[in-house]
């Protein structure tokens, strides 16, 4: 089981780990209700019990999915978190209005995206929701007028943001207290770990989310990706061989700023995999021999 992490001294508390179920659906693995309701149960016997979701998924139907799901596996509302976000427009036939891609960050839009969120997870309230993208045309008091009305009727317990530039996160940050930014992160994009994303989380105390933590490394067929896992494969022996991608996981988790990897699998093995980065300490020399893997060239 992993021990319970507080996001940030007044946000919520998360698994050390999330699931991410975007590919649960029609995006990706197009899990039936059984199948769904299975993995469900599978990640909260790992302790992995928070769920991130986002309103677009699956063109708007894999909440909708899991939320029927969730209610068939038996497992209890209080045992798990969701998390959903909201703010893209998608062009596809199940938002007909919708004739652009583009960003709604309006009081009103955040407002019925979240109450939709609700009735689509069937449950009556997200622990946390974060605005997905920032739009250039965000205007901060409105984000936090729609996040105070959703606070204050107990629709939604706490709310961040996603993807925001350190500025971005302090012009909202500024209007309405942030529980954390869900960013990209990885050994593949280790943007965030020198653009101030990270030293802000730490500044503020609040432990940044991260999505594809793995960095797509095993997609990828290029020099980066022949360096790194050459890397990789020098250090295993000093872990137990614990396999490439727990070793990934451990290089992210050993960052001072805390991350929460948001987990893109939804094989059963994978997840319980992943647990494994948590007893992992890289030492400073591995740290680093896998970050000038990535980049091509030790530190200045």
């Amino acid at each position: 089981m992993l021990s319970p992490t507080p996001l940030a001294a007044q946000g919520p508390t998360f698994s050390r780990l999330v699931a991410g179920v975007m590919t649960w659906g029609v995006w990706g693995h197009q899990l039936d209700e059984a199948k769904m309701a299975a993995l469900i149960q599978d990640c909260v016997a790992l302790g992995i019990t928070t769920f991130d979701h986002a309103d677009i998924y699956g063109h708007y139907t894999t909440e909708a999915a899991f939320g029927a799901a969730f209610r068939s596996s038996g497992v209890a509302r209080g045992d798990v978190q969701l998390v959903s976000k909201c703010g893209i427009r998608l062009v596809c036939p199940q938002r007909p209005e919708n004739t652009i891609k583009s960003y709604d960050t309006s009081r009103s839009y955040i407002v019925a995206s979240a109450e939709q969120s609700l009735r689509h997870l069937q449950t009556d309230h997200l622990d946390l929701l974060l605005v997905h993208r920032p739009s250039p045309l965000m205007d901060a008091d409105e984000v936090a007028a729609a996040f105070e009305q959703l606070l204050a009727q107990g629709k939604v317990l706490h709310v961040g943001v996603s993807n925001f530039t350190p500025s971005q996160f302090s012009l909202l940050n500024s209007r309405i207290p942030l529980a954390t930014n869900q960013v990209e992160a990885s050994l593949l994009h280790t943007a965030p770990l020198f653009d101030g994303t990270f030293d802000q989380a730490q500044t503020h105390r609040l432990r940044p989310m991260v999505w594809s933590p793995l960095g797509n490394l095993f997609q990828r067929d290029d020099a980066t990706a022949a360096r790194v896992l050459a890397a990789l494969e020098a250090i295993s022996p000093n872990y137990g061989h614990p396999g490439h991608d727990v070793l990934l996981l451990a290089w992210l988790l050993r960052h001072p700023a805390l991350p929460l990897p948001v987990l893109g699998t939804a094989r059963k093995e994978r997840l319980i995999a992943a647990t494994q980065a948590l007893d992992i300490h890289l030492t400073d020399a591995d740290w680093f021999t896998l970050l000038a893997a990535a980049t091509g060239q030790e530190v200045a």
